[in-house]
């Protein structure tokens, strides 16, 4: 390895005491010897051998433990900038997607497990990313009442995940978070249908609403549903459709709260 600064500067001291000290020839000797070794040590370089791949992986692992995760995805990263190996970038990738996740960075976490899919479409962790993707994105999940881009690519990643690998022990919990994103779903498709029965764009409640009960067949909503389209039709004064909304409301859900509701329109208006 190269001499430490203090050497250098050491050797430019005893040159100094040369000119301002009177030396023996044999102190000059020894002080030239020394002056030698010193030369040598400053121009000597030892450039040390290149870092592994299997040493940036145990560095991140080493990072990631300390929950240092920005610090274990730039030590990943070096692995993509000198190319080892498809093999040994694909880990790379992988550690980078889930430490991601693990740093609660989600968005970051998907966008790396969508580009994983993308590059190593049949890797033998494909199971395990895609369900770490629908994860990614369901984490991003938004009121109802808000835009629903994550929830639907939350839906699409589970369903492609049960797709492909039925027999996986995670199958079960991604059939849960699929309902859990089909209800929220068919509660914003409601949210807006009832804003607009609220602000009286009838014809465009009753496109939004009436597909709800076959699309989402299982919206524990839809009582609501029903009375949001009777109401609508009532709007657009078609009575005989209103009633047919409101009879499936009364025929289904006859405990429903939306019933006495529906009836009080209808006194209102027949």
């Amino acid at each position: 390895m190269a001499a430490h600064p203090v050497t250098c500067n050491l050797l430019f001291l005893l040159l100094h005491m040369r000119k301002t000290t009177p030396m023996t020839p044999a102190k000059w000797t020894l002080a030239c010897t020394i002056l030698t070794l010193l030369l040598a040590a400053c121009g000597e370089t030892v450039v040390p051998p290149p870092r592994t791949a299997d040493y940036y992986l145990s560095e991140g692992d080493t990072l990631i433990a300390d929950e240092r995760y920005d610090d274990a995805i730039a030590t990943l990263q070096k692995i993509r900038d000198n190319y080892f190996s498809p093999e040994v970038n694909a880990r790379a990738d992988l550690k980078i997607a889930d430490t991601h996740y693990l740093a609660e960075q989600y968005a970051e976490a998907a966008t790396a497990y969508e580009a994983f899919l993308k590059q190593y479409p049949d890797h033998e962790s494909s199971a395990h990313v895609l369900y770490q993707l629908g994860n990614a994105y369901f984490k991003q999940l938004l009121s109802s009442d808000r835009d629903q881009t994550a929830t639907s690519n939350a839906l699409s990643a589970f369903a492609t995940f049960v797709a492909r690998f039925p027999g996986d022990p995670r199958k079960d919990e991604a059939v849960d978070l699929m309902a859990r994103c089909r209800q929220q779903l068919a509660a914003h498709e409601l949210g807006v249908g009832a804003f607009y029965v609220r602000t009286k764009y009838y014809a465009a409640a009753i496109a939004r609403l009436t597909s709800l009960p076959n699309d989402y067949p299982d919206f524990t909503r839809q009582d609501e549903v029903y009375y949001q389209l009777g109401r609508a039709w009532l709007g657009l004064e078609d009575r005989p459709k209103a009633a047919d909304a409101f009879n499936r409301l009364y025929k289904e859900f006859p405990e429903s709260k939306y019933v006495l509701k529906a009836q009080k329109l209808l006194e209102r208006d027949f």
